[in-house]
């Protein structure tokens, strides 16, 4: 199960229910998906076929909905 977190632009941000203890999102386009860890802070953990560009614009959605991420995983994954 990987509920949708926030959808923005052509991205979907979501989350893998199990994956791992350590908070992170995962964004899917078109043009390929990532994972970013949300703790301590954020950072890139995997690309696959998002350019420079568009990681940059993924990291600044993030950003922005930085609380909500937190506040979702914790609600679902705790």
């Amino acid at each position: 199960m990987s509920p949708t977190i926030l959808r923005e632009k052509d991205y979907r941000f979501f989350f893998f229910s199990r994956e791992e203890s350590r908070a992170h999102v995962h964004v899917v386009c078109a043009d390929g998906e990532a994972k970013y860890w949300l703790v301590p802070e954020i950072e890139l953990a995997r690309n696959h076929g998002l350019s420079r560009s568009r990681l940059k614009d993924v990291e600044g959605i993030i950003e922005v909905h930085y609380e909500e991420f937190k506040g979702a995983w914790q609600k679902r994954l705790g």
